[in-house]
This record gives C-alpha cells, structure tokens and sequence, in this order.
C-alpha cells in the first residue's frame, strides 16, 4: 500500500481523473466502504480531502469510524451522477494520523471545521479502477493499479 502520491507517481493519468471525480462538487466527496468480520459491509458519505500528497478524511466517532478502526480496510467510491457516469474507486487500508503537526495543518486546510474528536485517517492505495462512460455509453472502459507487492 502506497500514499496517494506515490500513486499519482506511478500512474498519474488515474490518479487526476481520481482527483476530479473526488473533487467534482467543489468539495471532496466520497462513499466510503468498510467491513468487520462478521458484518456485513457498511457504506457511508464521507467528506475527503487530497492534502500533501495523501488522502485523508476526518470522522467523527460513529460506526463507520468504529469500523474503520477495528479493520483498517476499505474502499472509497466517488459519486456518480446522471451527468456524468464516471466512477472511481480505490481500495487499501486507512491509519490513523495521531500526530499533532499533521493533524493541525490538515484541519486548517478543511473545508468546515473539526471537532476535537474526529479522528483523522490516511487512506493508503492497493488498488485503483477507474470506469469512463463517455456520453453515458455502456459498457464502461475501464483502466486499473495495483501497488507492487514489494
């Protein structure tokens, strides 16, 4: 797993159509997956943000931070609209940033304020799928990374 610099390093063309996809509302946006052992996945609007290289994500505590704090796995989706039908997701696992200079300059470049309480995760990339439907069209092309395994 790899931050998103380092992604957008080694396949910047995906990682750009990403970033505009996340961004495509002004505001980072994103529906974010998390799964437990024995539960079934849960699906939640977050908001995200691509600071410093990384993507990040401040959650107040709630289910899905709970989830994402016992299983650090995930995937993050970006939204689709009628307008525009192409999807974006990326899959890895998140930590969580304790560290207080981190934290600090990454709530001052948030789009609301954060609440003392909110942990702030860093979600590091395994994988990426983009699918482009150009004009609505079906099926999607699809263009796709792995982190190496080294």
């Amino acid at each position: 797993m790899v931050s998103w610099s380092t992604f957008a390093a080694s396949a910047p063309e995906l990682a750009e159509a990403g970033r505009r996809l996340f961004y495509r509302h002004e505001i980072g946006e994103a529906l974010l997956a998390t799964v437990r052992d024995d539960e079934p996945p849960r699906i939640n609007p977050i908001n995200v943000a691509i600071l410093g290289g990384r993507l990040l994500a401040f959650l107040l505590p709630s289910p899905k931070q709970a989830a994402l704090a016992a299983d650090r796995r995930f995937a993050l989706h970006t939204f689709v609209t009628a307008a525009e039908a192409d999807e974006f997701v990326v899959r890895g696992r998140a930590r969580v940033v304790d560290d207080a200079a981190e934290r600090g300059a990454a709530a001052a470049a948030w789009s609301f304020e954060v609440d003392d309480d909110a942990l702030l995760f860093e979600f590091l990339v395994e994988t990426a799928l983009l699918g482009e439907r150009p004009g609505g069209a079906w099926p999607p092309r699809y263009s796709s990374w792995k982190a190496d395994a080294g």
